[in-house]
């Protein structure tokens, strides 16, 4: 039976083992954390150590790593990167902390249930009040949104007063696509583009060149084009090539993911040979997702 001080100790070798991408943590870094002579941490260092809990690092850039049976006797998830379930606040990501667990209380209706979330990593930063919204979770896509109103530092756990729970379709993107794509030559004139935009109302499209996409020209071209005087040049000659491609069964969830890292709008859906299938936007996604509009899915 861990004692309360070997439970903190080990909870704050926790968080600063996730924030630090896996290195060794002195004892003086938890020490500083906690408020503590490092004495007293190195001591209980060597009783978490011959429980199994800790493993010692040797050399200069040493110190302690948590072992499996030290997430599994505070209760933690152990996860890989692939399964960081992220935390937003006033619609920006949070560094360095994952979500390892959540737990209803009840769930009659979202704005009536609160939820306990489990955090790896420093909630120093989340305070009662704060909008935050977590997800999606790997597995059944869950999305969570609502209020902070308790927060425990010993066990590092944020109560939330929930106003959505939502689960992403575990549809694809090739579910939800536009088929009937706009697309451009690549000897589309700057003239003929705006008009097709315009007229089409959208603000970019795929260029195609021998029945294979090339590229993507959009409106943020147009103005360059304009403003740098290149209004005789072709969509080809202007076009972005840095094109995100996907297939046309990539999940929902994973779109969003990718969306988000690259920092776009659109996913251009095509096959082995990069023919054009159809497209999927940010709009496209978020009405695929009832009731998470103000999920901070996309930040571009």
């Amino acid at each position: 039976m861990l004692t309360s001080v070997q439970k903190e100790i080990l909870q704050n070798l926790i968080n600063l083992y996730q924030s630090s991408n896996g290195k060794s943590i002195k004892g003086e870094d938890i020490a500083e954390v906690m408020n503590r002579n490092p004495g007293t941490i190195r001591n209980q260092m060597q009783s978490l150590r011959s429980l199994g809990l800790v493993k010692g690092v040797p050399g200069p850039r040493g110190g302690y790593k948590p072992t499996i049976e030290a997430y599994h006797s505070l209760n933690i998830s152990v996860s890989d990167n692939d399964s960081i379930v992220p935390i937003y606040k006033n619609g920006s990501k949070m560094e360095g902390i994952s979500v390892a667990r959540i737990e209803f209380t009840s769930v009659p209706q979202p704005s009536e249930c609160e939820a306990a979330i489990k955090v790896l990593g420093s909630i120093k930063d989340l305070n009662l009040g704060d909008k935050i919204s977590i997800g999606p979770t790997p597995v059944n896509n869950l999305g969570v949104m609502g209020t902070i109103v308790g927060r425990d530092d010993m066990d590092n756990i944020l109560l939330v007063d929930t106003s959505t729970i939502r689960s992403i379709p575990k549809k694809t993107v090739g579910d939800i696509a536009s088929r009937d794509v706009v697309s451009f030559t690549v000897d589309c004139s700057v003239k003929e583009a705006a008009r097709k935009l315009t007229e089409k109302g959208i603000d970019g499209a795929p260029v195609i060149k021998n029945g294979k996409i090339v590229g993507v020209f959009t409106l943020t071209d147009l103005v360059n084009a304009i403003a740098n005087d290149k209004e005789d040049k072709t969509v080809g000659e202007l076009m972005s090539t840095n094109v995100v491609i996907v297939n046309e069964d990539l999940k929902i969830a994973n779109a969003i993911d990718v969306m988000l890292k690259k920092s776009i709008s659109r996913l251009i859906i095509a096959d082995n040979d990069n023919t054009l299938l159809g497209i999927v936007t940010r709009t496209d996604l978020i009405d695929s997702i009832t009731n998470l509009k103000q999920f901070p899915i996309i930040t571009n």
